[in-house]
């Protein structure tokens, strides 16, 4: 294992036997887990942020989902790519949790689509708030299933494939999902 290893899209079929071969090393040796909980920690818990709506909670579950996947890393099979493995373990914290604290979605912790410039006039930057409060509405008005596709997409970063993986349906399901959910709200905006 290379010290200082960094992960770019894991997308390329070298980059995927490179992590494959980071999670046989975890397998083996818990300390070696480290690269992967590095690389993967900030999208977990912006995902679960977005869920679950406090950052304490969601620094909590995160923690949770690594230990759960070092638990379960043993077992851990590459049916797919880690990535996905690794958010269907925090979908399922997540729904557990949801489940006993009905909490609501935060759309403040999606990223950021369109940057305020210093340059903007005081009527656009009015504008887009106004148009991000819309979007939140419209985003808290789709049922859940909805809502863990945008926040899977948008939050944690997943590709359709890899959405696909975590909800088990297949990559074309989710792009259509995706599409009409996205061209839904665009028309209501």
């Amino acid at each position: 294992m290379q010290a200082g290893y960094t992960f770019s899209a894991m997308h390329q079929p070298e980059e995927l036997r490179e992590e494959e071969a980071l999670v046989e090393a975890a397998k083996a040796d818990p300390v070696a887990f480290e690269p992967l909980y590095q690389h993967y920690k900030a999208r977990i818990y912006r995902y679960l942020l977005l869920r679950i709506g406090r950052e304490e909670d969601a620094a909590d579950l995160t923690q949770q989902v690594f230990l759960k996947a070092m638990i379960s890393l043993r077992d851990y099979k590459a049916r797919g790519s880690f990535a996905a493995w690794l958010f269907r373990i925090a979908l399922h914290t997540a729904s557990d949790t949801y489940r006993r604290k009905k909490t609501a979605f935060s759309w403040d912790s999606l990223p950021e689509a369109e940057q305020i410039i210093g340059d903007e006039n005081p009527e656009s930057i009015f504008l887009l708030r106004e148009r991000r409060v819309r979007l939140r509405e419209l985003l808290d008005q789709l049922d859940e299933r909805k809502r863990e596709l945008i926040a899977l997409r948008f939050s944690a970063g997943l590709n359709a494939s890899e959405i696909a993986q975590v909800v088990g349906k297949s990559p074309a399901a989710v792009r259509k999902q995706l599409t009409r959910i996205l061209q839904g709200l665009k028309e209501q905006l």
